[in-house]
């Protein structure tokens, strides 16, 4: 009988199932602070528990096929779409912080995520996420009665 070959336990994807873990439990002590009570009991703390309990479905069966060491190859990393993404989320935030608003913070996040996935229209796109984000304000601020951050477009509405 020959020896079948020894599989290797995966430690990124222990790294990630502890991470997933992690992040249940942040999402399950976060819905506990929640002061809001429902009377029927269906309230705003159900949907944090359902994703909190899939969050911990996903970080074990993660960790299980790390130490089975059969989960899929990982592909190589390419920063380039990171950054782009992560820098129009940054950028979103400045505008937001600092005045600039949500309607052009979201523009420019959706025209950057879009440059990030391979499409290179980028002020097409940036028209497009504009009229989304009208969009959006116009619901939320609008037909929802909440506020977004207010900038120089937003004051025009």
């Amino acid at each position: 009988m020959t020896p079948s070959p020894q599989r290797r336990v995966d430690v990124a994807g222990l790294v990630i199932a502890l991470l997933l873990l992690v992040l249940a439990g942040v999402v399950w002590w976060d819905m506990t602070k929640l002061q809001i009570l429902s009377p029927y009991d269906l309230g705003p703390k159900v949907m944090p528990i359902v994703v909190s309990g899939c969050l911990t479905l996903l970080a074990i069966g993660n960790g299980i096929g790390a130490f089975r060491g059969d989960l899929p190859a990982r592909d190589s990393l390419d920063w380039k779409p990171i950054v782009l993404i992560l820098g129009g989320l940054a950028c979103l935030i400045a505008l937001i912080a600092f005045g600039g608003g949500f309607m052009i913070g979201t523009a420019l996040l959706f025209a950057a995520t879009s440059t990030a996935f391979g499409r290179r229209a980028f002020v097409t796109d940036f028209i497009i996420g504009a009229v989304i984000a009208v969009f959006v304000y116009v619901l939320f601020a609008k037909l929802l009665t909440l506020s977004l951050p207010a900038g120089p477009l937003e004051r025009l509405f």
